[in-house]
């Protein structure tokens, strides 16, 4: 349970195309004008750095921090802010294909802590297919650290699917659960905003879900509708299916404690003791 004085929260909705030092400068450009608006904590999108046709993702990857984090780095110390850099292709020191790994920075420049992504989507929608698992490989940790008062989990857009993940992350104490996604059009349309609601009430925390808008993998339109979710299941904050920008919403850490309080679901929990 966190306790402290409500934190205002941003995401930075962007459209990251092939040119990766224009994603990156327009990256920072939004999230500059979130901690502008007074945000403590600013979010950016699954794979800000790059969305292209590249087929070997290894030659657009790097070692962390890597020219996508960098400026990012110096800004976070600057302006003695949290950012989410919501992800990043990470090459592996391995030499293996790389990883989609999110990467929160704290307030002295340094990365807090990295994620990478455990669930590649590998579907087909229509016509065209997306094949994570051809271009990535899988991460295999689950990931929360402390942000101020909160504990943040962390994840990463198709991992929305999968409850298991974000039940471990609320048995880790999670307050606050980010979800950077380059979602499609078609799969937004029908489960964004009901898989992030049902994250958000069954485990009792926020969500932060930044969102990619215009084109993303294999051509497919990407939904946008960047969201700031509460416990009770409220959207708090919502974005455009098409634009770049900048939303915000203040987290009230004392009505999440109030929730679990009155409904205390997470302890009243009976499964996995039964047997």
């Amino acid at each position: 349970m966190s306790d402290g004085a409500p934190i205002l929260v941003a995401i930075a909705q962007t459209a990251s195309g092939p040119d990766k030092r224009a994603n990156i400068d327009r990256a920072v450009s939004l999230v500059l004008q979130a901690i502008d608006m007074g945000a403590r904590f600013v979010a950016l999108p699954e794979t800000f750095d790059y969305r292209g046709t590249e087929p070997d993702l290894s030659r657009i990857a790097e070692p962390l921090p890597g020219s996508a984090l960098a400026p990012l780095l110096r800004l976070a110390s600057e302006r003695d802010v949290w950012i989410l850099a919501g992800s990043v292709h990470e090459a592996d020191p391995s030499g293996g294909m790389p990883y989609n790994t999110s990467a929160l920075i704290s307030p002295k420049g340094k990365i807090a802590a990295r994620y990478r992504k455990i669930h590649l989507f590998d579907i087909a929608i229509g016509d065209r297919s997306v094949t994570e698992s051809a271009k990535y490989q899988s991460g295999r940790e689950i990931v929360s650290t402390r942000v101020d008062a909160l504990t943040v989990g962390l994840t990463i857009c198709y991992d929305m699917r999968f409850p298991e993940l974000y039940r471990a992350l609320a048995d880790a104490g999670s307050d606050l659960v980010c979800v950077p996604s380059s979602f499609t059009a078609p799969t937004g349309e029908a489960h964004w905003e009901i898989l992030l609601r049902a994250r958000a009430i069954e485990n009792q925390c926020f969500i932060i879900a930044p969102g990619q808008a215009g084109i993303g993998a294999g051509g497919i339109p990407t939904y946008g509708n960047s969201m700031i979710i509460d416990p009770w299941g409220r959207v708090l904050a919502r974005a455009s299916a098409d634009s770049e920008e900048v939303i915000s919403a203040t987290l009230d850490l004392e009505e999440m404690a109030r929730i679990r309080q009155h409904l205390p679901a997470l302890n009243n929990r009976k499964l996995p003791l039964i047997r």
